[in-house]
C-alpha cells in the first residue's frame, strides 16, 4: 500500500509539502481549486482541492488537510489551510519566476536570472537588487519593476496570513489586499462591512461572517446600517432606483435577524445623515433610495425639461420637411409610411423625441431619413449607442460615425471623470441615441449633462426588450411619462414580414407561441426540442461544430452567438464556454491564468469598464495573439487591437456563449438560444424576445416545449421601482 493510500485510510489532519504542477480547475470566483501537486519526499503526484486562490504552477506549497475519496477521481487532499514555501533549488525558482507570478518576468528572463544567480536568485532580488543589472536585458527600470513586483507578492502573502487569522478565506484576502494594500488588515478590523460597500464581489454576508469572527455584536449600529445599505444595493442590482420604506425595513430585519424597530430607527438616522434618501410618492407611499441613484434620476428629469423647453435657436433652416423627405425617398429608393413621415416632422419640430418599435418596423429607415433632413439643414449631428457593437451597427446603417456613449463623453482615466459635461458640452445641434433600452439611469444622466440645451435629442429603442442591466428603466419611463412626444412603430414592413425571425419575434411579444418550421425546411427560425440539459448541450455542440457551418456557411467562432438565461449550471454561460472553446478552438498558443485559458482565435468579452484600455463592459472581440512567455494577450475589438497584461486578464471571459442580458444591444448573423425549465425563474417573454431579436439571419432555439411556452406566456417580473416618469410629470406639468 503506497503512502497516499496509507494517509487516506486515516481521518487525521496531515501536512504535505510539494510543488504545484498544474491548476486543473479554478472556480470563477477563485474560491475553489483542484490542483496537482508533486510531493517533495516521494515525487508522487497527488490531487488537492480547496480554497487555493492565487497559487500558481511552480510554487512550493505546504498543505494541511484531510484525505477524502472522490467517487470518480479517487483520493484527494481536502485542504483546510496552506502556505507558500519559497523554492530553494534553481529549477524550482526558475519555474516559479516563469509562471507569470511576478509581473515582468517571463520564461526567458527567468532562465537568465537563475543561470546567473542559481539557488540565490530570490535572495538577490530581495537583498541585492542592484546585481540584477548584471543579467542581460535587465536595465535600471526593469530591475526596479522586478523588485517592486516581488515585494508586492511578498507583502500579499503576509497580509493574507494576517487576514486568515480573522477567518478570511485566501481568495477574499487576496482581493482585499488588491483593494486596500498594506492597510487591509486595519480596514477589516475597524469596519468589516466596508468591504461589502466598496469591493465588487464581496457581499454583505461575507463581511458579516467576518465581523462575527472578530466578535462584533449583532446589534452593532455599524452592522444595522450596513444591513440596510445592503438591502438597498440588492434592490439596485435588481434594477430598482428606490424601494418602499416598509419593504426595506422588513428585508433589512430579515437579513440582520433583528427586530424591525431597530431597522426603522436606523433608516431615519441614515436619512438624517444623508446616507440614504427618503421621498414620498403619491401612489407608492414612502420610498427610500441610495443618493447616487436618486440624484441621477432627479438630475435626468431636470435636464430633460431644460432641453425640451429651450428654443432650438433657429437650427432648422432650409426647405420644408416634406420636400426633404421626398428627396430622401428619391435618393434611397425607399418609401416612408405616413407614420414615418410624421416622425420625421416631429424630429424636425420637437426638441426631445422618443422612437420605439420592434424588428422590421422601420426604425433604421426612419433614423436614416431624420439624418438626411438634419444634414440638409446643416445641423451638426452626433450619433451614439451604449455598446460598441450597437454603435457599429448604427454607423453602418446611417453611413455616419457613431460612438459608444462612453467614448462620446470622453472619459479621462487620469481625472476619473467624463470630460464632456454641462461646462464642456458636446458640439452638436442634434444627438441621436440608439438602443436606448440599454441605458441605465446613471449613464443617462451623465449623457444629458453633456447635451447642449439648444440641441435636439432623439432616443431610439425597443421598449419591449429587457431593461438595462443597471438600475432604472429609462426608455420605458420616458414612454410612460406622458409628457414627451413618442412615435410607436408597429407595422411590419413587407420585406421584413418574409423573415420568420421578425414574425416570430412579434408573436412572442404578443404572448403567442412562434410558428415552428420543421428542421428539414429552409427557414431562418427553428426550434429543436430537447428535454434534458445534457441533450440540449450536445445539440448545441453539434449545431456549432457541424450543422450550422455545413447548412448555412457560417463560421461558428465569428458569426454564431450562443445565448442562455443563466451563468451557472450545465446550460450556463460558464460551462457552455468551456465546452465550446474545447470544441471549436482546442489547440494553439495559449495563456492560462487559473481557470481562464485564452488562445489565438478565441472570442472573448470584456466584463467591466476599463477606461485606460478604452474597452467597456460587454465589448466582444477576438484574441489575436496569446503569449505564455510574455504573459499577455492581444485582442481585436472591431478595428482596434488592445493588449492585456497579466494583471488585466481577469476582465476577460470567453464569449462563445453569453447571457441574454450581455447580448442585448448586439446583433449577430446567427444565435443559438438554450432554453430549459431549470431556467424557470428567468423564463420571461421579454427575455426570449430580446434573445430572438439579436439574430439577423438565423435563430435556433434548443430546448423543451414547456420552457418555450413558459417564456412566451410569462410577462416580465414586477416593474422596477423608479420615479423618472412621475418626476417628469411633476417638473413638466403633465397630468
Amino acid at each position: 500500500m503506497d503512502a497516499q493510500r496509507d494517509l487516506f485510510e486515516t481521518p487525521e489532519l496531515v501536512t504535505i509539502e510539494g510543488m504545484l504542477e498544474k491548476v486543473r480547475f479554478s472556480s470563477e470566483d477563485d474560491d475553489w481549486s483542484v490542483v496537482a501537486v508533486s510531493v517533495s519526499d516521494t515525487g508522487r503526484e497527488i490531487t488537492a482541492v480547496g480554497n487555493l486562490a492565487g497559487v500558481q504552477p511552480g510554487e512550493s506549497l505546504r498543505l494541511t488537510g484531510r484525505w477524502t475519496r472522490h467517487p470518480k477521481f479517487g483520493p484527494q487532499l481536502k485542504v483546510e489551510s496552506f502556505s507558500v514555501v519559497p523554492p530553494v533549488t534553481g529549477p524550482g525558482i526558475e519555474r516559479l519566476l516563469s509562471s507569470g507570478l511576478i509581473e515582468g518576468i517571463g520564461r526567458e528572463l527567468a532562465s537568465r536570472l537563475v543561470a546567473k544567480f542559481g539557488d540565490r536568485t530570490l535572495e538577490v532580488i530581495e537583498k541585492e537588487p542592484t546585481r540584477l543589472r548584471d543579467v542581460e536585458g535587465v536595465g535600471p527600470q526593469r530591475a526596479r519593476r522586478l523588485v517592486e513586483a516581488w515585494g508586492r507578492r511578498r507583502e500579499l502573502r503576509e497580509i493574507v496570513s494576517l487576514l486568515q487569522t480573522c477567518g478570511v478565506t485566501t481568495g477574499l484576502a487576496t482581493r482585499i489586499f488588491r483593494q486596500y494594500g498594506a492597510g487591509a488588515h486595519e480596514v477589516v478590523r475597524r469596519n468589516p462591512w466596508r468591504l461589502a460597500a466598496e469591493m465588487p464581489g464581496v457581499g454583505f454576508r461575507t463581511a458579516d461572517a467576518l465581523a462575527r469572527n472578530l466578535g462584533v455584536p449583532s446589534d452593532s449600529p455599524q452592522r444595522i446600517d450596513a444591513g440596510i445599505l445592503h438591502a438597498l444595493e440588492e434592490r439596485a442590482e435588481e434594477g430598482d432606483v428606490m424601494a418602499p420604506r416598509g419593504k426595506i425595513v422588513e428585508e433589512s430585519a430579515m437579513i440582520l435577524g433583528l427586530p424591525e424597530a431597530a431597522c426603522e430607527a436606523a433608516v431615519t438616522e441614515l436619512s438624517r445623515r444623508g446616507v440614504i434618501v427618503l421621498e414620498e410618492d403619491r401612489d407608492a407611499g414612502p420610498l427610500v433610495g441610495l443618493p447616487r441613484l436618486v440624484s441621477a434620476e432627479a438630475g435626468a428629469a431636470r435636464l430633460l425639461k431644460e432641453i425640451a423647453a429651450t428654443s432650438a435657436s433657429g437650427n432648422r433652416p432650409g426647405r420644408p420637411v416634406e420636400e426633404e423627405v421626398a428627396a430622401f425617398e428619391r435618393t434611397s429608393g425607399m418609401t416612408l409610411s405616413e407614420l414615418q413621415r410624421e416622425a420625421v416632422s416631429r424630429a424636425d419640430r420637437d426638441k426631445v423625441l422618443v422612437i420605439t418599435g420592434g424588428p422590421g418596423t422601420g426604425k433604421t429607415t426612419l433614423v436614416r431619413a431624420i439624418i438626411h433632413v438634419m444634414q440638409a439643414r446643416g445641423a451638426s449631428l452626433l450619433l451614439c449607442a451604449p455598446t460598441g457593437r450597437a454603435a457599429k451597427r448604427l454607423s453602418e446603417a446611417s453611413g455616419r460615425e457613431a460612438k459608444t456613449i462612453h467614448r462620446l463623453l470622453e472619459y479621462s482615466p487620469q481625472q476619473g471623470r467624463f470630460l464632456r459635461n454641462r461646462e464642456n458640452p458636446l458640439g452638436c445641434r442634434a444627438l441621436i441615441v440608439d438602443e436606448a433600452s440599454m441605458i441605465d439611469i446613471v449613464l443617462f444622466n451623465r449623457l444629458l449633462e453633456a447635451v447642449p440645451p439648444a440641441a435636439a435629442l432623439i432616443l431610439v429603442g425597443d421598449g419591449d426588450q429587457l431593461p438595462s442591466v443597471g438600475p432604472g428603466s429609462v426608455l420605458a419611463d420616458l414612454i410612460a411619462c406622458g409628457c414627451l412626444p413618442v412615435v410607436r412603430l408597429r407595422d411590419i414592413f413587407r420585406q421584413a414580414s418574409a423573415s420568420s425571425i421578425v414574425v416570430n419575434a412579434h408573436r412572442i411579444n404578443a404572448g403567442i407561441l412562434p410558428v415552428l418550421a420543421a428542421t428539414e425546411e429552409r427557414s431562418d427560425f427553428y426550434v429543436i426540442e430537447r428535454s434534458e440539459p445534457e441533450a440540449i448541450l450536445e445539440t448545441i455542440r453539434q449545431l456549432m461544430s457541424v450543422r450550422i457551418p455545413r447548412s448555412f456557411g457560417l463560421d461558428p467562432r465569428r458569426d454564431v452567438q450562443v445565448l442562455t438565461p443563466m451563468r451557472r449550471g450545465v446550460l450556463g454561460s460558464a460551462n457552455l464556454n468551456r465546452e465550446l472553446q474545447a470544441l471549436l478552438n482546442p489547440e494553439g498558443p495559449s495563456l492560462t491564468r487559473g481557470a481562464l485559458v485564452l488562445r489565438a482565435g478565441d472570442r472573448v468579452m470584456q466584463t467591466v469598464n476599463n477606461y485606460e484600455l478604452g474597452v467597456f463592459n460587454g465589448d466582444i472581440g477576438s484574441v489575436e495573439r496569446a503569449s505564455d512567455a510574455e504573459k499577455a494577450v492581444t485582442v481585436r475589438f472591431d478595428e482596434r487591437e488592445v493588449r492585456y497584461e497579466w494583471s488585466d486578464l481577469d476582465e476577460l471571459v470567453p464569449a462563445y456563449a453569453c447571457s441574454i442580458h450581455k447580448g442585448q444591444g448586439s446583433e449577430f448573423p446567427a444565435v443559438v438560444i438554450a432554453l430549459h425549465t431549470q431556467h424557470y425563474v428567468l423564463l420571461k417573454r421579454n427575455l426570449l424576445y430580446t434573445a430572438v431579436t439579436r439574430a439577423r439571419k438565423l435563430a435556433i432555439v434548443v430546448g423543451s416545449r414547456k420552457a418555450l411556452a413558459i417564456a412566451v406566456h410569462t410577462t416580465g417580473s414586477e416593474e422596477r421601482c423608479t420615479r423618472l416618469a412621475p418626476r417628469l410629470r411633476d417638473i413638466m406639468g403633465a397630468a
